[in-house]
Formats: C-alpha cells, structure tokens, sequence
C-alpha cells in the first residue's frame, strides 16, 4: 500500500507525534523529502526541519512548500537537539534526510510506546540501492539492533520527550550520537524493535564500495568504544 492511499486512522487519545528531520545542502532531494513530510502533516503529525547552514537554496525552497524549518548551529546532534526543544509533541521521531517512514509510521510508534512501560524504539531499516550486498549489511544492522539495545539514526529513533529530555538529548557529538544517544536511553529502558522498515538512500554505501564503507564503520564504532574523540572519528569518516 503506498503511503498516500494508507488509511488516515490515528490512536484516539495517544500524544501527539513530532517529526525532526536535520538537513544541510539537501536541495537536489527537496522534492521528494518534501512530498514524504507532507503525509505525515497531513497527519496531524508536527514537522519540523533543522537547517544547519545550507547555502543552496534548501531553506528557501522548504519553506516555499510550506514546512516549518529553523535555524541552528551545524552538527545533526546539535541541530536535533535544537528541533526537539521547540516541538510540541509528547513523542519525538528523529528523522535523516534521505530515509522515509512506512506506511501508517504514527499509527506504529503510538502502539509502540502504548504500554507505559515503553518509552523508546526504532524501525528496521532497508538500505535501497544496486548491490545486493545492501540487503545483508541492513539485516545484520536490524539483528545487531535488536540484540545490542543500539539503533542507529537509519533506523528512525523514537522516543518519549520525558526520556528523551531526562536523559539530556543527544550528546553533542560530531559522529555516533545516535550510539551516544541510544546507550543512555538503554540504561533506562530496553528499546521497541518495530519489524516495519524505513528505507535509506545506500548512495554513500555505493560512492564508497559496500565492503569498504562495512571496514570503515566497523573501525569508527570500534575506535569510539576505546574512547577515540569524535571529532577524530568524524574527520576520518569524511
């Protein structure tokens, strides 16, 4: 079912979803980025785009459309962060640029987080792209996802905002925050694995190789467990 034709249900008496999707320089993928949010207000859901200093025209051109976006300093911790101290909504789904929600996504989160003993979650994720390779290196990161307690920001990380603020935010980290993040919500609660799948774009897996994009990562996480600065890991992940 496509997500335009998806029934308009909503969980009567649930919070209220936020959206916060950082961006920087995303003009080229507007127009589809713009039509994905445009469900989810159509939703009742709020949305909210951080711009972290495009200069390419991103910023005019989303709030052409009509979406709500605001200014913040540039680094997608910093600029979550920034999203999610002005939404209003009691749930906060953090969103990439180049990864769209499923069908009825509000409709999984509400009954996700139902229980008053859930409070955080993530999708699984589909990488899309040529190499079949993709669809092993997603596999494994939903497998090690739901067996680790970490999701990655791929995976759509959800989270009650009274968690979300009490465990102070995302770490203003310039790589792994969404690790970062994911350890401190751990510590409090173990997360909802939703079997849906967002998908991403798998354009960087493809620029880079597959199995060298694979090393790469693996090295970061591998270094930023020892303790590795993120700033070090960021430099060497451009």
């Amino acid at each position: 079912m496509h997500q335009e034709a998806a029934a308009a249900a909503r969980c009567p008496g649930t919070p209220a979803l936020s959206i916060v999707v950082p961006m920087l320089n995303e003009a080229a993928n507007l127009p589809a980025l713009i039509a994905h949010l445009s469900i989810w207000r159509a939703r009742a859901c709020e949305v909210v785009l951080v711009d972290g200093g495009s200069d390419d025209g991103s910023v005019e051109l989303a709030r052409a459309a009509g979406l709500r976006v605001i200014d913040s300093a540039r680094g997608r911790a910093l600029q979550m962060n920034a999203g999610a101290a002005l939404c209003g909504g009691e749930i906060l789904l953090f969103l990439h640029a180049d990864t769209r929600l499923p069908d009825a996504a509000d409709v999984a989160v509400c009954h996700a987080l139902a229980s008053p003993a859930r409070h955080w979650g993530r999708f699984d994720v589909r990488i899309e792209g040529r190499p079949a390779m993709l669809r092993v290196v997603a596999a494994a990161m939903n497998l090690r996802s739901r067996l680790s307690g970490i999701a990655t920001g791929d995976q759509a990380i959800f989270v009650r905002r009274a968690l979300f603020e009490a465990v102070g935010g995302f770490p203003e980290l310039a790589l792994m925050e969404d690790i970062a993040l994911s350890a401190r919500l751990r510590r409090q609660w173990r997360p909802v694995c939703l079997r849906q799948r967002v998908r991403t774009c798998g354009r960087r897996w493809e620029q880079r190789g597959v199995w060298r994009t694979i090393v790469l990562m693996w090295r970061l996480r591998w270094a930023y467990w020892r303790g590795v600065p993120a700033e070090r890991l960021a430099e060497a992940y451009k």
